[in-house]
């Protein structure tokens, strides 16, 4: 699958901080995974919806193309939330402590899987490319002015 082009997004051209495959996992290490592709894109959500999940202001994402991901230990739990896009989104968990790992994704099947980078075993990696649902951040919520954002879904050229 080849990286989407978003109008306004720096592509990232640096990966030489990024070893693949990339693996991480749950807390309390019930759940692991591993991905064996460059991210398509990495960000910062603020939906309300991450903001409940998370306890804060954003969750931070890593796109990656299903192909290339694979659970190595474990069963995610999901549940699903609502989509403005279509359907629902379907979002993965650790059923013994509760991590969310996984996002993004439709209750349809997807080309792509939204890793949550604080999964990540080594998120020193992450550069966030865009903000998004900036509609629904928070006052406290200090964004980086130098990447751009998107009041919902960024488009998709």
């Amino acid at each position: 699958m080849e990286p989407r082009a978003v109008p306004g997004v720096r592509p990232q051209t640096d990966k030489s901080f990024m070893k693949l495959p990339f693996t991480g996992g749950c807390a309390c290490g019930a759940i692991r995974y591993e991905c064996n592709a460059e991210p398509i894109m990495m960000g910062k959500c603020h939906c309300r919806d991450c903001q409940h999940i998370s306890g804060g202001p954003f969750v931070p994402f890593v796109i990656v193309p299903t192909e290339a991901f694979r659970l190595t230990r474990g069963e995610l739990q999901c549940h699903f939330t609502e989509s403005l896009k279509r359907g629902k989104h379907k979002r993965g968990f650790c059923a013994n402590c509760g991590s969310r790992l996984t996002g993004a994704e439709s209750d349809t099947p997807s080309q792509i899987v939204g890793i949550v980078a604080g999964g990540l075993d080594d998120p020193s990696w992450f550069r966030p490319q865009m903000d998004i649902f900036t509609s629904d951040s928070q006052p406290r919520d200090q964004m980086d002015p130098a990447i751009p954002k998107y009041e919902k879904y960024p488009p998709v050229a």
